[in-house]
C-alpha cells in the first residue's frame, strides 16, 4: 500500500496543473496533480507521456483516467472501495488513491484492497 501525505513518509512532490502552461513551470519527469477531472488536459499528459494523478469523482471518470494513463487515481474513502473491483477485474494500470484523514482509516482500506491513501 503506497501512503501519501503522511508525516512519517517522504514521498516525492506532486505539482498541481490546471492548464499546460503550469506543465512549463514544472521540472522535467515530474509528478503532475491533476485537481479536478478535465479530459483535454489528461489527453494531452497522456499524448506526451506525463505522469499524472487525477481527482475522480465517479467509476466513469475513472476509467477514463486510466485509458488515459493515469498513475494515480484519487477518489474519495466510499469510491476507491468501490472502484477497486472494477480496476482489478479490468486490470488498470492506473493505481487507485482514497482520501483519508486518519492513521485509523489506513486498514480500513488496507482490507478493501485499495492500492494506497491519500491524506487531506
Amino acid at each position: 500500500m503506497k501512503v501519501f501525505g503522511h508525516p512519517w513518509i517522504d514521498t516525492e512532490q506532486f505539482y498541481v496543473i490546471q492548464n499546460r502552461q503550469d506543465i512549463v513551470k514544472t521540472p522535467s519527469n515530474s509528478m503532475l496533480k491533476i485537481e479536478k477531472f478535465h479530459i483535454e488536459l489528461m489527453r494531452y499528459c497522456y499524448q506526451n507521456s506525463l505522469r499524472y494523478m487525477v481527482n475522480v469523482e465517479s467509476i466513469k471518470e475513472a476509467i477514463f483516467a486510466n485509458l488515459l494513463g493515469a498513475k494515480y487515481i484519487k477518489a474519495s474513502k466510499h469510491l476507491a472501495k468501490e472502484l477497486m473491483p472494477i480496476a482489478q477485474n479490468y486490470l488498470f494500470d492506473s493505481q487507485i488513491l482514497g482520501v483519508i484523514s486518519t492513521d485509523e482509516e489506513i486498514e480500513e482500506l488496507a482490507k478493501a484492497n485499495v492500492d494506497g491513501v491519500w491524506f487531506r
